[in-house]
């Protein structure tokens, strides 16, 4: 049995993604088989095709895509919570460009409540990311500042409504004016755009507790000169490069914390642990119409390249799915 992929031919630009027919992968014991719907589209995948995602390697034949929502159709030996009919979505590695998919079993949640599957494919990678770094790693509580760089991303949308709605104050940048007024109609109270102000003076008086970095380069002293006694700087990406100039001292001597990370190489033991993390802390939220992901523009699966091509102008609030099937 066939079905239809978009496959790297090779790392490069988007052209590279072709649709391809390829053999309907079969779940092993602890995987259930899904038939997707429908594909979150994310920046990581845009460095999967060019072959500089962490633990990416020879990326050529490979089908990007890490997060997808769908119906299970076939469930491995060892699986129990899920059945052919259940309505999932899910974490991948890769892979989630296609008709079908094989998915860890401990790595899928039920569908929310209300939401279609265009939106439930938006949800994985984005959620799973912003609840790892920003309340696991950045420890992020209420009545704290979150500072969200990328305010109008997929993860930016995501983080400013999770820390808003459990008690947190939110400041983002952004690149232009329809970007900064989406953020506060999301709930920052600060949005900045970059492109005219300086960020570092328009905070540098109230200060803020947690950085969700995805530029670093000159962001990097920046962020550290604003955070507060205690305050925890998380990188996500460093699209400006991942160098830049801090005092060590200064670090020291307000007790600061640098961390980060990259979800895709993490074990799958992890990654079934966030998940439960995710559905326990996230999915009442969503149920209750706290939050909600935001879709920016759907695509046909055939049409990934010009997905990707939009992921690439930052042109776009909120997120881009791909929809596979009816």
């Amino acid at each position: 049995m066939f079905m239809n992929s978009i496959v790297i031919q090779q790392p490069g630009d988007a052209k590279v993604l072709k649709l391809q027919q390829l053999d309907v992968p079969q779940p092993v014991a602890h995987e259930v088989l899904i038939r997707v719907r429908a594909a979150g589209v994310n920046r990581p995948d845009v460095l999967m095709r060019q072959g500089k995602y962490a633990g990416s390697g020879d990326v050529s034949g490979q089908v990007p895509g890490l997060e997808i929502a769908g119906m299970v159709e076939q469930c491995g030996s060892e699986v129990t919570r899920w059945h052919p009919g259940n309505a999932v979505c899910a974490l991948l590695p890769a892979g989630g460009y296609a008709e079908y998919v094989v998915a860890d079993a401990r790595h899928c949640l039920p569908i929310p409540a209300g939401l279609s599957m265009v939106e439930a494919a938006a949800l994985p990678e984005t959620v799973f990311t912003v609840w790892h770094n920003v309340f696991q790693r950045g420890a992020l509580q209420p009545g704290e500042t979150l500072l969200v760089h990328g305010g109008s991303s997929g993860i930016g949308t995501t983080a400013i409504q999770l820390a808003t709605a459990l008690g947190s104050r939110v400041a983002i940048t952004a690149g232009d004016a329809a970007k900064c007024a989406a953020c506060r109609e999301l709930g920052a109270e600060w949005a900045i755009n970059y492109k005219t102000e300086d960020f570092e003076e328009v905070l540098n008086t109230e200060g803020v507790d947690v950085v969700l970095d995805m530029v670093g380069g000159d962001y990097i002293g920046k962020n550290l000169r604003l955070l507060k006694d205690d305050g925890r700087l998380v990188f996500v990406n460093a699209m400006q490069g991942g160098k830049g100039e801090f005092n060590a001292l200064d670090v020291m001597r307000r007790r600061l914390s640098i961390t980060g990370s990259t979800l895709r190489p993490r074990s799958a033991n992890f990654k079934a642990a966030l998940a439960a993390e995710v559905e326990k802390h996230v999915w009442p939220l969503i149920e209750a119409g706290v939050f909600r992901p935001v879709i920016y523009k759907t695509f046909a699966l055939a049409d990934a390249a010009a997905a990707h091509e939009l992921m690439e102008s930052s042109a776009h609030i909120g997120k881009i799915v791909l929809e596979v099937g009816s």
